[in-house]
């Protein structure tokens, strides 16, 4: 081996590594920044099982929710009309970081175990408030189909310990 080929492999072991870090690091964005759902992208038209995102414009009513760390919602249960668009005031009263996802119990279960792998795991779905300590974020969401759903907070370890509530839509 030459010198320029002894340097070459650190330089482009360097280089990839800077690449990969690069890559990685929107990877870290879901801990303490803010989302800003309603600032750059229009409202979604995507049908979950549980309903669309909602129009702030339509919102019928306002539901503000606490989170603790106690790993608990407060309200902890929720009944809505199918059809009804609510704006959720969710504020983190504790010193974690909590997230409020809406969705159904599989898809939570899911999401949850999906999360225990991969802790820092990038998401910002207009069904999900990510809320840093002391903090309030807003989600507003129209429930569209009759049924049973639930939220919960799906930072690794949260739901696992209880963090979930239940909304009935009737």
């Amino acid at each position: 081996m030459t010198k320029s080929t002894d340097l070459r492999r650190p330089l482009g072991f360097i280089a990839l590594v800077a690449m990969l870090a690069a890559l990685s690091f929107p990877a870290y964005a879901h801990g303490d920044a803010k989302h800003d759902k309603q600032a750059a992208k229009p409202i979604s038209t995507e049908e979950k099982p549980f309903g669309r995102e909602g129009d702030p414009k339509k919102a019928s009513r306002t539901v503000k929710v606490d989170m603790s760390d106690k790993l608990r919602f407060a309200p902890d249960s929720l009944t809505v009309k199918r059809g009804e668009t609510v704006k959720f005031v969710v504020k983190n009263n504790g010193k974690l970081m909590h997230e409020m996802v809406l969705g159904t119990m599989q898809e939570l279960k899911e999401h949850a175990a999906m999360m225990l792998k991969h802790p820092t795991m990038e998401h910002d779905e207009p069904y999900m408030a990510h809320v840093a300590p002391g903090k309030v974020e807003t989600m507003v969401w129209q429930f569209t189909k009759a049924g049973e759903f639930y939220f919960g907070c799906l930072v690794p370890g949260h739901f696992e310990g209880g963090m979930v509530g239940k909304i009935v839509v009737k």
